[in-house]
């Protein structure tokens, strides 16, 4: 599709304007999306960029291509358009206003800064949905899937709980490296130089360097090593915990191959060392010498698991996916597409209020996206045990 015609202004065809080109920028979420029926016009560096991302995922002449450019954005904005940012966070905040500014929607996978955050408050029709892709956004769903189901078991019992997320991106066949670039590989430095707040074992801990809190995490049979990224502690809220469970440990973080910390050593040496430019060159090199080729498949593996016990019994449950890529699309573009432009069309089917939202906002919303994942190929293998005070299983 190209320019918007009098037709569509008259039948109400809304745009979405998708704002990216890179590795997350998954086919399942753009042809999702036009099937839907919305206009599709992505905005690339460059047009020609725009298009060849459009022919690579098989949908040339399906959508617009554009150079981007904030006036011609603008100038193509209208509302109730929703505009998708795949860009770096750094730049979320200038498009949500821009978004505001135009009347139209905003949508993106990242998580919600400060600044979204006051940018959102002041929404009176917009629907600013963020945190809906994969590491932010299906963990999310997991979690108050898990969340619903102790709360059923354990009732208004005081519980002690112990939370666990999880989430990689990781070679499908495993390289001395122990990893391979499924998306922007600044982002993945970035996040080795926050710092990660969480609690474990009743005890509040803040790792200035996430990587020196590596352990070793069983996913079934295989053996992978995890580390606590950002603050974990908000989440529990977001998340619904009652205020009668007991957070004994509550860590959120990345999940990587054994065998990955021996392997990073000389790249944590830069990150706690360099600056900025060093850093960005040190992404730019990794990028050259450790992408995601051609001939080469991703995986992703996202693990959620909630433990509870108390006087009279316990409960625990787990949610597990475990994604290959194929020659149609990276597991990481499939995941971090295909959920956030299922919330875009919840957005243009006007099922999500003004304001900020995130992938989901309650368990009954939460459960429809995991239903809707369910049935595009995307199933979580959800596994619970219950005991009672006796120890026997029930």
């Amino acid at each position: 599709m190209s320019d918007r015609t009098e037709s569509d202004r008259t039948e109400g065809v809304r745009t979405v304007h998708w704002i990216g080109t890179g590795l997350s920028t998954g086919r399942s979420g753009l042809e999702l999306l036009l099937d839907h029926g919305a206009r599709l016009v992505l905005w690339g560096r460059t047009a020609e960029k725009a298009e060849q991302c459009l022919a690579e995922r098989g949908l040339a002449g399906r959508a617009a291509a554009r150079a981007l450019d904030e006036q011609a954005l603008a100038a193509e904005l209208a509302p109730g358009d929703v505009l998708v940012s795949m860009l770096p966070a750094a730049h979320h905040t200038a498009l949500l206003r821009l978004a505001l500014e135009c009347g139209a929607h905003f949508a993106c996978s990242s998580y919600v800064s400060p600044e979204l955050a006051e940018l959102a408050a002041t929404a009176k029709q917009s629907v600013v949905l963020t945190e809906a892709g994969l590491d932010p956004g299906i963990d999310h769903l997991m979690a108050h899937r898990l969340v619903e189901l102790g709360r059923a078991a354990a009732g208004d019992a005081v519980a002690t709980a112990d939370f666990t997320s999880y989430c990689g991106g990781l070679p499908a066949e495993p390289n001395e490296f122990r990893y391979r670039f499924s998306w922007a590989p600044l982002g993945v430095l970035n996040a080795l130089r926050s710092p990660a707040r969480y609690l474990r074992d009743w005890q509040l801990h803040t790792a200035t360097r996430p990587w020196q809190a590596t352990t070793d995490y069983p996913v079934g049979a295989e053996r992978f090593e995890v580390y606590p990224n950002r603050d974990s502690l908000p989440f529990a809220e977001q998340y619904g915990f009652p205020y009668h469970w007991r957070k004994r440990s509550f860590v959120r973080g990345t999940l990587r191959p054994a065998g990955w910390r021996a392997a990073w050593a000389e790249v944590f040496a830069t990150v706690e060392t360099g600056d900025d430019e060093r850093i960005a060159a040190l992404a730019a090199e990794l990028a050259q010498r450790h992408p995601m080729r051609e001939q080469d498949r991703d995986r992703v593996v996202l693990a959620v698991a909630l433990d509870l016990d108390w006087v009279e019994g316990a409960w625990s449950g787990s949610c597990l996916l475990d994604l290959y890529g194929d020659e149609r699309e990276s597991a990481m573009a499939r995941l971090v597409s295909l959920p956030l432009a299922f919330g875009i069309t919840r957005i243009l089917d006007g099922a999500l209020a003004p304001g900020l939202n995130r992938a989901a906002e309650s368990a009954q919303e939460a459960e429809r996206w995991l239903d809707f994942l369910a049935g595009r190929g995307l199933t979580t293998e959800l596994r619970t045990t219950e005991r009672t005070a006796q120890g026997a299983p029930r």
